[in-house]
């Protein structure tokens, strides 16, 4: 078995080209001594990533999702004696300036409006709220798109305008710990788990189209969840999956979540 062949044996079949694609970001380090800066990545990928570079001698690996508690974040690898600074991130965080007494916005629609410009979810990183207000962690590439190309979310007219360090949102989501055990780690297993609904509930959930998982649309209530992992069920909140403890003499699965609810 090949080092590629056993590092994909740890994670899921689907996960294998991106387990290709920090490979390739790990080689060109190596290969050409400077940093490489990726797109948004969410929590899962940053994990995989990390346990590849736990393998290198000569590579490190830091994250930036412009605030401290930033679910999306951008990797930097880089050779061990580089010393990043937040500046390599290359990020900005913009508020939208919109009509307030007039308009309330919401996250789907900003995100729906930035999807909707043919934006992969990996181009931007967090939306973040505050009664009212709103701002959106981006890379400053993005930031001179937005200026130039998006103007209206919905029918509020808007402007984009850059925000200092002092003044990123940091919006407060009171994770609850549930630790517990369930039959398997299907994804309805887990969503039942974290909301207290019924199996059959969280079935119809996920095949209605109500659950996400890592930021795409999962249909499958038998698809695998694993440590890492982020769930969002409309209407009702997220979970992550903190960690998997194994088996209990039961051959039940004994799993920490965090969740929050909507």
């Amino acid at each position: 078995m090949t080092m590629e062949e056993n590092i994909k044996q740890h994670f899921r079949p689907d996960e294998a080209a991106f387990i290709d694609q920090v490979r390739d970001w790990i080689s060109t380090v190596i290969g050409q001594y400077r940093p490489v800066l990726t797109f948004f990545l969410n929590p899962r990928q940053r994990y995989i990533a990390q346990t590849m570079v736990n393998r290198e001698i000569d590579v490190k690996v830091q994250s930036n999702g412009g605030w401290d508690g930033a679910e999306m974040q951008r990797l930097l690898f880089y050779p061990s004696y580089y010393e990043p600074t937040a500046k390599d991130f290359e990020l900005e965080v913009l508020e939208v300036n919109y009509p307030t007494k007039f308009i309330e916005l919401h996250h789907r629609q900003i995100m729906g409006t930035l999807i909707g410009e043919g934006l992969e979810r990996n181009a931007f990183g967090d939306i973040l709220g505050d009664e009212g207000r709103w701002q959106v962690v981006v890379t400053s590439a993005m930031a001179k798109y937005l200026h130039t190309n998006i103007n209206h979310i919905g029918r509020a007219k808007i402007k984009w305008e850059p925000v200092s360090d002092g003044d990123v949102l940091h919006p407060f989501e009171d994770w609850e710990e549930v630790a517990t055990t369930i039959t398997s780690l299907r994804l309805d297993s887990v969503v039942a788990a974290g909301f207290n609904y019924s199996r059959n509930r969280a079935k119809q959930l996920v095949e209605s189209g109500n659950v996400r998982l890592n930021w795409e649309d999962v249909t499958r209530p038998d698809a695998t969840v694993v440590e890492h992992d982020l769930i969002s069920v409309r209407h009702a909140g997220r979970i992550r999956i903190d960690s998997d403890n194994g088996l209990t003499r039961k051959n039940k699965e004994k799993v920490v979540l965090s969740v929050v609810h909507a």
